[in-house]
């Protein structure tokens, strides 16, 4: 075993950085009463290195020689009292909080990095939001079956910079690729017992390092190499990627869990502990990380701008976004919220929260500071009610088309903050939605117990998917609603990749563990048709102006931008808006949107002007609107000078 000259280095940066000297090494722990920095060799020999305590609970030092591939860890000895929430014992091997690369799954240890890139003149696109259309992809679920892919590349983020991959994601008017977790994740010992694994990828336990497993292996390449490649790729498509992140808790679980890193390192610092020691489970996986410490906002600070800076990533969508809040009740102004909104970085990125937890009061739609845009689960539900189910009044749809105003009350919130979505990876496919009324989860090993109950989901009269004729063809029409809702809404449209393909996760919808065909998307059956309506409702949205503006409705001159009128084409009395009944939607005094989501047809004078029909749509003007219609006509006599 190579011993080599240690000297005692420096407390910043975190983590381990190389210069042309060697190797700096700095981990924050307060509690710690001693911290020794362990080099491994090929053969797992360990050499230990106190490492020197510095100012603010700091411990540093720095290896002369030292270069990238060094296989290290951390041993931290203290009190062991878990009562305390101290959990110190130098047995444990420790990766560093910091760690860019990690040696494997099996025995993680954390590996000196470096690995420079030229970008190219790569630049960010800072495509605005109003011109946004999101699709939400898992890296192998969206290329491990598609036929034009090679196999050595499906599965990888070089499969994601295939040509017939942005080829699609063009097609379908896509302006940003937003990304299941693509950071180094571990399977909890229980699916590993059922031999299934995290596919989502949230069991975070580097949140700093790619995930390799999503990696071709190509000669020449890297992980961290190869996402770079995809990110410069897609960017030359005029696609901007999204990075669903994890920081409401780490892959060390309860305290039965694994102690990896945080743990042994300073346990009350970087998780919510009671008076007795537990941890607090915000998160529903075991520990919910304290994104209130200073040491641990920077954390997340530091993480975001090395994905950011180094890596060229467009956004981030945070998940579980309320524990980001959290002092412990949640507070809009929270250290961590208002540091990231407030930084000349990352404030310019497109930031998504997803706006609940488990904790109480977990639920806090409508509360996040500028600039960030939460997923609304209202326009989720109200859509799904009044497509499948006909019994939400136009007044509520109505508000769900107008950007849910009514979910977003702060008078600065821009009119792109909801994140309109009809599925999401969490939940039903929309070819699902249509075709079963209950969950299906029984692949998960537990009982059809896991995932929720309460889908606003629709068989049509039929459970699964080998429909009669007649219900295929009303599923058919109810995906389009839908999609048409999803589209043609103010707001920030979210598509879930598969839905324009009409795919199926057999009524499972909780899919969370299945890293197979279940999952992955089947595009040698694909509905072409749908996926054209999909691609052609994305063209129709970046032609009006009332959904491209970035501005509310009702913040523009009035008849300009929207004007609500009611089958006899006049303005809708207000005791109309708490019925279920047919409407008329004028659009930028140009697009007319006519909305029969009743059970009845209903005759409908239209106003003044020449109304075609738009692709996708097709409607004869000369019969009543049927049934469960959604229809976009454009008036043909119109000229923005004469207005």
């Amino acid at each position: 075993m190579t011993h080599f000259n240690f000297r005692q280095g420096h407390a910043s940066p975190l983590g381990s950085h190389m210069d042309e000297h060697g190797v700096n090494f700095a981990v924050y722990s307060e509690h710690a009463e001693h911290i020794d920095l362990c080099v491994l060799d090929s053969l797992g020999d360990e050499t230990r290195y106190s490492l020197y305590r510095g100012d603010n609970h700091i411990w540093h030092g720095y290896l002369m020689g030292e270069k990238a591939g060094l296989h290290y860890g951390y041993r931290a000895s203290g009190k062991w009292e878990p009562q305390a929430g101290l959990f110190f014992d130098e047995a444990h091997l420790l990766i560093d909080p910091y760690s860019r690369e990690l040696s494997g799954k099996q025995h993680p240890y954390s590996v000196v990095s470096h690995d420079p890139y030229d970008w190219q003149g790569d630049t960010p696109l800072h495509t605005p939001w109003s011109k946004t259309v999101i699709y939400e992809a898992h890296v192998r679920g969206l290329t491990m079956l598609h036929p034009d892919i090679p196999l050595a590349l499906r599965g990888s983020y070089a499969a994601l910079a295939h040509p017939c991959i942005v080829q699609h994601l063009t097609r379908l008017g896509v302006t940003a690729l937003e990304l299941l977790p693509v950071q180094f994740h571990l399977d909890e010992p229980r699916l590993q017992a059922k031999n299934l694994t995290n596919y989502w990828g949230y069991n975070t336990l580097a949140p700093f390092a790619i995930e390799p497993q999503h990696w071709s292996g190509q000669a020449g390449s890297t992980p961290l190499r190869e996402f770079r490649d995809m990110v410069k790729a897609l960017h030359r498509a005029g696609i901007e990627v999204i990075l669903d992140i994890v920081f409401n808790h780490t892959a060390e679980l309860d305290r039965s869990g694994p102690c990896l890193s945080f743990r042994g390192l300073d346990n009350p610092t970087y998780y919510w502990l009671s008076e007795n020691g537990e941890y607090a489970d915000w998160a529903g996986c075991g520990n919910t990380l304290k994104l209130f410490h200073p040491t641990v906002s920077q954390w997340v600070l530091d993480c975001l701008h090395f994905w950011a800076i180094e890596c060229h990533v467009d956004g981030f969508r945070f998940d579980l976004s309320t524990i980001l809040g959290r002092t412990p009740e949640f507070n809009s102004h929270a250290p961590l919220l208002k540091a990231i909104s407030q930084d000349p970085i990352l404030g310019q990125l497109k930031l998504i929260a997803e706006p609940w937890d488990l904790a109480n009061n977990g639920y806090q739609l409508g509360q996040f500071p500028p600039p960030f845009a939460e997923w609304n689960d209202q326009f989720r539900n109200d859509c799904r009610r009044a497509v499948l189910y006909q019994d939400i009044p136009i007044g509520t749809l109505a508000s769900r088309l107008a950007g849910s105003r009514d979910c977003f009350l702060q008078n600065d919130r821009p009119s792109f903050v909801s994140i309109n979505h009809i599925t999401a990876h969490d939940g039903f496919t929309l070819r699902d939605l249509v075709s079963f009324n209950h969950k299906h989860n029984h692949a998960n090993g537990e009982n059809n117990q896991d995932g929720t109950n309460h889908n606003n989901s629709h068989n049509h009269g039929f459970e699964g998917l080998n429909a009669p004729e007649k219900i295929a063809r009303e599923r058919q029409k109810s995906q389009r609603h839908l999609l048409s809702l999803l589209f043609l809404s103010l707001g920030t449209p979210m598509l879930r990749a598969g839905d324009e393909l009409g795919h199926s996760q057999q009524g499972n919808n909780n899919a969370y563990c299945q890293d197979n065909p279940i999952s992955w998307l089947n595009w040698q059956e694909a509905d072409h048709s749908l996926m054209e309506f999909t691609a052609q409702l994305a063209a129709l949205r970046q032609q009006i102006p009332a959904l491209t503006s970035g501005q509310w409705w009702h913040s523009l001159p009035p008849n300009k931008t929207v004007e609500w009128l009611n089958a006899q084409g006049s303005p809708t009395p207000l005791e109309q808006w708490q019925q279920s009944c047919p409407m008329q939607v004028l659009l930028s005094d140009q697009w007319l949107l006519l909305i029969n989501f009743t059970e009845q047809p209903h005759s409908l004078t239209l106003p003044e002007g020449n109304w075609h029909p738009v692709p996708p749509f097709h409607f004869h003007l000369l019969s009543p609107i049927p049934p469960k219609t959604f229809v976009v006509m454009q008036r043909h006599d119109f000229s923005p000078s004469d207005h």
